[in-house]
């Protein structure tokens, strides 16, 4: 052994010792706080056992002043300091020696306990300034003089202009000119803004959000928007809670980009048509009240041409347009057909430009021509989710004032009816309410909406009824000069002087040149009737910002105020709903694979980045049955290699020639996505995106044969997948491996039902059912009947088996994958591991290619009435079917990557 040489550094202090002996003491001290000393029940006695009363009493008298004792030197020993007493989320670092930074109800105690402590406080003003920092105030105060002077020349400017707006009328400059089928380019911003905005545009709200979330990378927005990913604070559980049970949760959603197409309604019609909308909704009675304007439509579009591949999920609103009924004759027919309407699309900005150009294409086939205008940076929007969602929005969108008269119909007066409303979801499906607000800025701080008496009949009559359908109107925000208009509204500065002349706890009165803000409410179910619906509230993109500002600072009656989300609070939100979110969660459309290939990439750096002993060997994953490397890319969901296969050799020893990595198994696998180049195009690999809604109804023949659609699985016993983890099917080739996984299942099932109903108590015939489905699903040998019992009962008593045995099975092989998991995480509505994920269909309906009604077997499995089948492959040996457990189509195995465990789950089509 080699001679330990001098240390040439002085090696960092080893406070272990110190550390924990402190920690020793402290536990002595808190220990010694909570102990109270107490007597026997011997003192009280005399020496003949009787009772001694004066003895008794003195013992409890010393008990009860040991009790006071202990009680004071715990509650000394454990008290916290003032700056401790604070939230969590108002907590900064330099509150412990700065009393200002202290909330002022802790500010007298929190300044006491300084004193006790000697805790040093240094002021900037009574600080000795030495010769460096005499400089810089030197300095200082000579950029002062030189700001001074270019502000003063800055706000002499400044005030000429409003001068020459106070001239004019209130609103404001021309309307600019519109400009139809052709995109805009977002409006100028400010110059002491501009340079931060030249790879990116700012959400009206960015100023808000930076200083309270992580942003993207300046030179990395999402979708050209400065996008908040989520909150600095911790809020997962928060974020949960709030969506769900106490609160909500809002965000900035003004990315989403805004269309409007206009033209004669027969047009439209055809133009809507083209691009994949239901026939049903565009002429049938069912979408009789979406073209009426009264309710928004969520669907899917496509391509017109090609290989007709769908695009993504849009909502389109129709601006009402309705006849007076003394108009009702033939002359005012024809003229209602000739006459223009207007609806607005609105679609995730990944996808707008693909569906701008099917547009685009689609209105030079029309006669007569409708015409599409881009408002993207002229219409912004929040959503809101969460039961007091509600009255937020009523508290800080106030109506202007209506005529009494008609005040019943008018869609103002149903949302003021709204206060007591818990959940969006109770509305009429896809409801749509529009009216014009005041500026919230007049009554900002916000008062709490209060409960108006009888509200739950009132509210119910009212939903019954539902007053917008009788007589609707049309809405002022499809009008661009109010869209205007409403952009220019008053200064904080005017706001102010408003609010400082009215009476004390007042608010100020408003006035008739003040612009009106239109606004349109949209409403989404949820999936569940036990989740919380969605408000989507569109408004000018200027006037987002002030009714942000009252949302955020909205006194909910639950307490607290509402809170903010980031992108990744969103993802969390549908996930935990169990809905996709697009466009992560939909890799078969060109903008969800140009997501994957971004978070590809970034999963990728960071493997990278770990040191070779702490990253996962990708090629030593052990799979079982002597199979070993991780099938595709590790960090990827690798539909390459699901629809393409293993790179052949060739290219395999290509690469490793070539460098250190390979595709498939190498130790390091840096450039395995770089391997198969042209296979990871969009277009070259032609994979395709196929809704619920059409799958459902496509005959199996039409199906493409890289069609990709999603689901929603949920694990049968313990677990939480992760993204990325690998779908298998239950084994097909290997008919032992299956019986395996089988059993597993039913001990699974087995064991819930024996939670479920503990008794022993139960009828003979109960017993039998529910060990009837265990027996012929497990117990498959012609064995004897006790020897079946004896097994059963063994299995009951033992439990499923769990990963850490030997005998639980191993995973299928490849030929058995069906997809991948694009969101997964342990759920908490749920109380499970639950997952949302993209399937093969080839794979999934290739079950059942050897019955003869294929194409009704297709549309009963998607739509949940079948959950049997009859395995094919089983009827080539002795033309005997098997018959398997309820369900087991819909039955797989999930397998996080980089490991070699998998878990039974249950998927369903969404």
């Amino acid at each position: 052994m080699a001679p330990e040489c001098s240390q040439k550094r002085n090696q960092p202090f080893d406070n272990s010792a110190v550390s924990s002996t402190q920690r020793a003491a402290k536990r002595v001290k808190t220990s010694l706080a909570r102990t109270i000393l107490s007597q026997t029940s011997d003192k009280a006695l005399n020496k003949h056992g009787d009772l001694d009363v004066s003895a008794f009493v003195q013992a409890r008298e010393f008990e009860i002043e040991a009790m006071e004792t202990s009680m004071g030197k715990s509650k000394a020993s454990l008290a916290a300091r003032a700056f401790q007493q604070v939230p969590k989320e108002l907590r900064r670092r330099t509150a412990s020696h700065n009393v200002k930074r202290v909330p002022k109800r802790l500010r007298a105690r929190a300044a006491k306990e300084m004193r006790e402590d000697n805790t040093p406080t240094v002021t900037a003003r009574r600080r000795k300034s030495t010769p460096h920092m005499r400089l810089r105030l030197e300095t200082a105060k000579k950029l002062e003089v030189l700001n001074a002077r270019i502000k003063a020349k800055r706000e002499k400017a400044k005030q000429q202009k409003l001068d020459d707006a106070a001239k004019r009328p209130s609103t404001g400059s021309r309307p600019p000119r519109r400009k139809k089928n052709t995109l805009i380019d977002p409006q100028k911003p400010d110059a002491k803004y501009r340079r931060r905005q030249i790879h990116k545009v700012w959400l009206p709200t960015h100023v808000f959000h930076a200083k309270r979330a992580h942003m993207p990378d300046p030179k990395d927005p999402l979708w050209r928007f400065a996008i908040p990913l989520t909150p600095t604070a911790k809020v997962y559980r928060p974020t949960h809670r709030a969506a769900s049970s106490r609160g909500c949760i809002a965000w900035d959603t003004s990315y989403m980009s805004t269309i409007l197409i206009e033209g004669v309604e027969t047009s439209l019609l055809g133009l809507l048509e083209d691009v994949g909308v239901d026939g049903r909704m565009l002429t049938g009675t069912k979408g009789a009240k979406w073209r009426q304007g009264t309710r928004s439509w969520y669907g899917w579009v496509r391509e017109r041409d090609s290989e007709k591949r769908w695009i993504s999920e849009i909502n389109i609103v129709w601006c009402s347009n309705i006849v007076k009924a003394d108009e009702g004759t033939l002359t005012s027919r024809t003229q209602q057909k000739k006459e223009k309407r207007q609806a607005f699309l609105r679609v995730h900005p990944s996808a707008f430009l693909e569906l701008w150009n099917e547009l685009i294409k689609d209105t030079k086939i029309q006669r007569p021509s409708p015409s599409i205008e881009d408002l993207r940076f002229q219409m912004g929007s929040i959503e809101i989710t969460g039961p007091s969602s509600t009255e937020a929005l009523i508290g800080v969108l106030r109506s202007t004032s209506h005529d009494t008269s008609t005040a019943v119909c008018l869609p103002q007066s149903t949302w003021d009816c709204l206060s007591a409303l818990s959940n969006p979801s109770t509305l009429p499906p896809n409801a749509l309410l529009h009216f014009a607000a005041h500026d919230p800025r007049l009554f900002h701080p916000p008062r709490t909406v209060a409960l108006p008496p009888n509200n739950e009949d009132a509210l119910l009559d009212l939903l019954a009824a539902w007053p917008p359908d009788i007589s609707p109107t049309p809405s002022c925000l499809f009008s661009s000069v109010v869209r205007h208009t409403a952009s220019h509204l008053p200064s904080q500065k005017t706001i102010n002087r408003r609010k400082s002349t009215a009476l004390p706890g007042n608010f100020p009165e408003p006035l008739s040149t003040d612009p009106a803000i239109p606004v349109i409410l949209l409403t989404c179910r949820a999936p569940s009737i036990n989740q919380q619906g969605t408000w989507t509230l569109l408004l000018p993109w200027k006037c987002v910002l002030p009714v942000w500002y009252g949302l955020m600072h909205y006194p909910l009656r639950t307490g607290g105020n509402p809170r903010f989300g980031g992108l990744d609070e969103l993802r969390q939100i549908h996930f935990e709903r169990g809905q996709p979110w697009f466009p992560g969660d939909y890799p078969g459309t060109k903008a969800g694979y140009g997501w994957e290939l971004r978070e590809r990439a970034k999963r990728k750096k960071l493997w990278e980045k770990r040191p070779k002993s702490k990253r996962i060997s990708w090629d030593a994953v052990n799979l079982g049955d002597g199979k070993k490397g991780e099938v595709g890319m590790g960090w990827a969901c690798d539909w390459e290699r699901l629809f393409l296969g293993p790179a052949p050799a060739s290219d395999l020893s290509g690469e490793a020639n070539g460098s250190k990595e390979s595709r498939t198994g190498t130790e390091n696998m840096s450039n395995a996505s770089a391997a198969p180049e042209k296979e990871s195009s969009f277009e070259d690999l032609q994979i395709q995106h196929l809704p619920l809604s059409i799958l459902s109804t496509l005959p199996a023949s039409d199906i493409p044969p890289r069609a990709l659609s999603p689901i929603n699985l949920k694990l049968l016993h313990r677990g939480a997948p992760t993204t990325c983890a690998r779908i298998y099917r239950l084994p097909k080739a290997n008919l032992a491996l299956r019986k395996q996984w089988l059993s597993l299942l039913s001990t699974i099932q087995s064991s819930k039902i024996t939670s479920i109903n503990p008794s022993n108590n139960s009828h003979p015939d109960q017993k039998e059912k529910s060990k009837k489905p265990i027996s012929q699903s497990v117990l498959l040998e012609d064995a004897p009947n006790w020897e079946k019992r004896q097994a059963l009962a063994r299995m009951l008593l033992s439990g499923p088996t769990t990963p850490q045995e030997k005998d639980y099975p191993p995973c299928p092989a490849e030929e058995d994958l069906l997809g991948f998991v694009t969101t997964g995480n342990f759920d908490l509505g749920a109380g499970k591991g639950t997952a949302v994920g993209s399937l093969a269909l080839v794979k999934v309906l290739g079950k059942i290619e050897g019955n003869g009604d294929r194409d009704d077997k297709i549309a009963k499995i998607v739509a949940g009435q079948d959950d049997g089948y009859v395995d094919a492959d089983s009827t080539r040996n002795g033309g005997k079917s098997v018959k398997h457990l309820k369900g087991e189509d819909k039955i797989c195995i999930v397998r996080d990557a980089g490991l070699s465990i998998g878990r039974l789950a249950r998927w369903e089509f969404i």
